[in-house]
């Protein structure tokens, strides 16, 4: 009974832990956006309600007053920073300045001025995953906003004479050089107070980013996106200032124009919003969106904002490198343990408060890294056998910590006769492939799969796992002793195993496997965009072969043991396995800035063991250990008094 109490509330803590964390991060990110959205529509639409002090159209001017008592509250409920006191200092002076019926530059000027100094404060994912499929924004546009904006985007459709105030007219290049892309998915994904523009969050964020890059290409015609083709291909300048999906559905033609020239920003834009995905198959592996983050975070920690700082450069991997991390890992492994290593100290650096000039070090050591990181993402790197090398790699290394776990199993239970319990543990391994096949579709096809998301579920899955993990190991080293005492544990398995440990052995197969599989998704997701197709699942093939037939050997091996060597050598590997995990899971934690970061030097990173060298990891990976000590002396304790008593039953 106490068994399956720990193990609930073992799965009921990480599993709630993960939910709070996200959960909280995913509300916040929603306040920041919406109240960036909220100022995005005050810069660009205040020029309609007040022209030469005077207002021009009643309506829209309480419209933009109300925007800015929105953007105040907002702001003002946001958690705490060091800059929050900034923020809300600005925002009043918004609303007062749109009280005051100041011209239109101004209001622009602040508007934006907060809004950027909010993205820097609060840093929030702007970007979609991968880029928009356009023919499917076509006919997305044709069905839900057509009717209301015009088919060709002039705000003509058939219910615009109905509608007040009147639905924008995308063709209007004057506004829409004011408009970002992400402005346009804010209000699409969160419609717009006060006019006819609904809500449309019901449709998939994929949909919604394919609708606001159509919506955006109608100010810009077919005839300029050629000659923007031609600018893009022909300028490394012009790749440079865009180098990213975050860059191009941030920047606004107007801010793109101040650099390019009117002629040639309107060309580059009415191309890449055709074809963004033009800026992911760019001739080079520019990691700019990383590198920005860090000069900001440098830049805040000068000023002395160090939460602001430690936010800046999490987001620097999270969501600059990150999306990179396992193509990387295929080509040069060791850059990318280096890079993990140096991103820990200089989030330990900025979050123990040291010098500016030791902060400085740590920084400009990562951004070298980063350029190294560069070099080897460049095309040309690209090769059959690196793909080949990669995808079996990845495969074959996460793909043996969960045969072992579930080999081990399936011996188990061969070993003490309940083969009518393999069922379970063969459907929580099969469902977690499936289950991983439709992360893959969902993070494709549907949303996002944030780099915070992904660690949280590798760091809360292999906790969850480590946990249970030392439960069994614990529980078979008390097993393994003599044949007359196995006699006696096999019967007592048989009757245990009848009622709901199957259940439980189902849950740990899905866990360990999910947790492998998914990890395995996304590196081939990224791997697959590279263009070796074949030499990939090549790779994936062979590294499949090798796990068949080290499985198949396992399985030989453990049938041909005496029971108690077999309880006694699973219990080890269950063992290492558990502090393996732990050290893991910490990882994972830490890399999604869940927990902090206390690095360890001359400590070797070997993410095989899961040994990584900071404090946390170690002292996770040591009070699993010092677990299994106990756990095993108690049980050894326990053993000779529990045989005396089994032997004259036999």
């Amino acid at each position: 009974m106490l068994y399956r109490w720990f193990t609930c509330l073992a799965a009921t803590l990480l599993l709630s832990g993960a939910w709070a964390a996200s959960a909280s991060a995913q509300s916040r990110d929603a306040d920041v956006q919406t109240t960036w959205r909220l100022l995005d529509y005050v810069a660009v639409d205040y020029p309609e309600a007040v022209s030469g002090g005077q207002v021009r159209n009643a309506a829209e001017y309480a419209e933009m007053g109300d925007f800015a008592a929105q953007i105040e509250a907002r702001v003002a409920g946001l958690p705490p920073t060091a800059t929050k006191p900034d923020l809300v200092r600005r925002s009043q002076a918004l609303r007062r300045t749109i009280a005051g019926k100041a011209p239109a530059d101004a209001v622009a000027v602040q508007a934006k001025g907060l809004g950027q100094a909010l993205l820097a404060a609060y840093p929030v994912p702007l970007a979609p995953a991968t880029p928009p499929d356009v023919t499917r924004g076509r006919t997305l546009y044709a069905q839900n906003c057509a009717s209301c904006h015009g088919a060709t985007g002039d705000g003509r459709g058939p219910q615009a004479p109905r509608l007040d105030p009147p639905p924008i007219a995308f063709t209007d290049k004057g506004r829409a050089d004011q408009r970002s892309l992400f402005g346009l998915y804010q209000v699409i994904s969160q419609g717009l107070e006060g006019t006819a523009m609904p809500s449309f969050a019901g449709l998939p964020e994929a949909d919604r980013w394919a609708l606001a890059f159509e919506a955006g290409g109608f100010a810009y015609p077919d005839a300029l996106a050629r000659e923007g083709e031609r600018l893009w291909r022909s300028d490394a300048s012009i790749r440079a200032r865009l180098p990213n999906l975050a860059a191009l559905v941030g920047i606004t033609p107007a801010a793109l124009s101040t650099e390019l020239g009117p002629e040639k920003a309107a060309a580059v834009t009415a191309f890449l919003r055709r074809h963004p995905d033009a800026v992911t198959s760019r001739p080079d592996g520019s990691l700019a969106l990383t590198r920005e983050r860090l000069d900001a975070s440098l830049a805040a920690y000068r000023r002395g904002d160090r939460r602001a700082a430690a936010d800046l450069a999490l987001s620097a991997y999270l969501d600059g490198f990150e999306p990179v991390e396992p193509v990387l890992a295929a080509r040069d492994a060791a850059l990318m343990a280096r890079i993990e290593t140096a991103m820990g100290r200089l989030r330990a650096a900025i979050g123990t408060g040291r010098p500016v000039a030791e902060v400085e070090a740590a920084n400009h050591e990562l951004a070298s890294l980063f350029g190294e990181a560069e070099d080897a993402l460049a095309p040309e790197r690209a090769s059959s056998a690196s793909s080949f090398l990669g995808a079996f790699g990845v495969l074959l290394r996460e793909g043996l910590e969960a045969l072992l776990i579930v080999v081990a199993m399936i011996a188990f239970l061969r070993k003490t006769d309940r083969q009518s319990v393999l069922p379970l543990v063969h459907a929580g391994w099969m469902t977690a492939l499936a289950a991983g096949v439709a992360t893959w579709f969902v993070a494709t096809h549907l949303i996002s799969v944030s780099g915070a998301s992904r660690e949280l579920t590798e760091g809360f899955g292999s906790l969850f796992a480590a946990v249970i993990l030392l439960m069994v190991g614990i529980w078979m080293h008390g097993k393994s002793s003599a044949e007359a005492w196995q006699r006696y544990v096999r019967e007592r398995v048989t009757a245990a195993l009848t009622r709901r440990s199957g259940w439980f052995l189902f849950l740990l197969a899905f866990v360990v496997v999910y947790r492998e599989v998914f990890e395995t998704i996304l590196f081939y997701a990224a791997l697959w965009a590279e263009g070796n197709g074949g030499a990939m699942l090549a790779g994936a093939g062979t590294a499949i072969a090798l796990l068949a037939v080290i499985a198949w050997v396992m399985l030989r091996f453990s049938a041909r043991l005496p029971i108690s060597r077999f309880f006694g050598w699973s219990s080890a590997l269950i063992a290492v396995l558990a502090v393996v995990l732990a050290g893991k899971g910490i990882s994972g934690l830490q890399e999604a800035g869940i927990i902090g970061v206390a690095p360890i030097e001359n400590v070797p990173r070997i993410e095989m063991l899961g040994l990584y060298p900071t404090v946390e990891t170690l002292g996770a990976q040591v009070c699993a250990v010092l677990a299994l000590v106990w756990g095993f002396r108690r049980s050894g304790r326990a053993r000779p008094a529990a045989s005396e008593r089994a032997l004259p039953a036999e």
